[in-house]
Parts: structure tokens; sequence; C-alpha cells
């Protein structure tokens, strides 16, 4: 593995955690508490994983910013879902954990409560981050010269 597959295996990531937590969500919603939890704490730890993923990627080239080559309208969307997608990133650091933390203490309504916020925030991170990926690295690469 290269810093070059890095992106691919965040994006990897990313699309599993959207799985799961798409499978978590039909879990509570068909009353099935234990396997809910099972799955979300299986999705909460592959966006863990992600982040590692992606703290060390920025690490390993340096913060150098990957270009995206799309033009015109297309890229008016691209950095839209970018900017939206990078704020909506960082308020998860907190409140994916936070709502964790409430169904771990037995606080079943609050985490509740904060989920209902939560979980269209984490799925909308977790699918524009695949698009994101797709985006930069397939759709629309900038044909610059490599960093690395």
């Amino acid at each position: 593995m290269t810093v070059h597959d890095i992106p691919a295996l965040n994006a990897s990531l990313n699309g599993l955690a959207t799985v799961l937590i798409t499978i978590g969500y039909v879990l509570i919603k068909s009353g099935r508490q234990e396997a809910h939890r099972r799955v979300m704490t299986a999705a909460m730890v592959v966006s863990a994983v992600f982040l590692v993923g992606y703290v060390t990627h920025k690490v390993l080239i340096r913060g150098v910013h990957t270009p995206f080559g799309g033009e015109g309208l297309i890229r008016t969307i691209y950095y839209t879902m970018l900017i939206s997608h990078i704020l909506l990133a960082i308020s998860i650091a907190y409140l994916v954990p936070r709502t964790f933390f409430l169904a771990i203490r037995g606080d079943y309504q609050r985490h509740k409560a904060w989920a209902k916020w939560v979980f269209p925030i984490w799925y909308y991170v977790s699918v524009t981050g695949v698009l994101v990926y797709f985006s930069l690295y397939q759709w629309w690469p900038a044909h610059a010269a490599d960093p690395l």
C-alpha cells in the first residue's frame, strides 16, 4: 500500500459506514435494539478508522490540497458539496460520540432525540465523503503534476 491508495481506502470506509448506518436505522425502526447497537458500534468504529486514515493521508502528503479538475457548473456543485461536507464532518466528530454516550449511559430518550438530528448529518457526511473521492480521483481528476 502506498500513500496514493489511502483515499480509495477512506472512500471504502465511508461507503461501509453508510451501509452500516442504513442497516442500523432499519434495525432500530424494526425494534431490534441489540442488533442496532452492534451495527451502530461497528459504524462508529469504521468512521473512526476512516478519520485516522484521513489524518494520516493529510500528514503524509504534508497537507497538499488535491485539486478538482471539473469546470463550470460542476465545479460550483462540487465546492458547495465539499464545504457542506467539511463543516458537517467537523460537527460529526462531536455529535456521534455524544449520541453514543447517551445510549451507553442508558438515557435512551435523549439518545433518540439526538439521533433524530445526528443520523441525517452523519449519513450525509458519509455519502458525500464517497462523492468527494469519486469527484477528485475518478470523475474529474486534475491533470496537474503529482505532489509526491
